[in-house]
Order: structure tokens, then sequence, then C-alpha cells
């Protein structure tokens, strides 16, 4: 069964998620961060945040764990905007689960209305 949610990202920014229950990884290297990466499906942890800064170098692994089941892999920022590549990853969840991108709405989109 899938019931895990973790998160991988600085300590300093995720620390206080660990009080919800969330497992929390913070690595100091790349090659930790690959091999946490590779942990989460042997662990059956159902979703991962991941932060932004981990998103490119990770792209592999990510790109590894996209064919399974899960966990699902989905980036986070510390800043409150979103990044053209978080917004990219999200409009590809997006229509996986519905077949289209109507969900996901770029800002300028909304304040034309």
């Amino acid at each position: 069964m899938f019931d895990k949610v973790a998160v991988v990202g600085e300590a300093d920014i995720i620390f206080a998620l660990r009080a919800l229950g969330v497992k929390i990884f913070s690595p100091k290297s790349l090659e930790e961060a690959q091999k946490v990466m590779e942990n989460l499906a042997k662990e059956n942890f159902a979703l991962c945040f991941l932060h932004e800064s981990f998103l490119e170098p990770l792209r592999e692994e990510r790109e590894a764990l996209r064919k399974k089941f899960c966990p699902v892999v989905v980036g986070f920022s510390d800043y409150r905007k979103v990044t053209e590549q978080l917004e990219r990853m999200m409009r590809d969840v997006a229509i996986k689960a519905t077949g289209s991108d109507s969900l996901v709405k770029r800002k300028e989109e909304n304040e034309k209305r």
C-alpha cells in the first residue's frame, strides 16, 4: 500500500513538515539526493515533493520514477512564485490525469478575464 509522503529539500525549509508526519530528506550532496530518489519507490512512497533546486539535476531519476505508478514526484518552490519548469510539470500531470491542461492556467490568461 502507498501511504507515505516525502519532501526532499534543504533542512531549514522543510523541517517543520516533520510535525505533520511527512518524511523529510535533506541531502547534502547530489549523490545523496540520487540515493533518496532511488529509495522512494522501494519504501512505497505515494508522493514526493522535490525542491526546485533538485528538479534539473535529478531529471533522470524523476523520469525513471515517472514510469512507475508511485511515487508521484512534484516540484515545489520555497518562494511564492511558480517557475516555468514547475508549471510544465503540473501541466504534464494534469494532461496525464484528465487528458487536458485546462486546469492549469497561466496568470496572464486569468488576468485578461
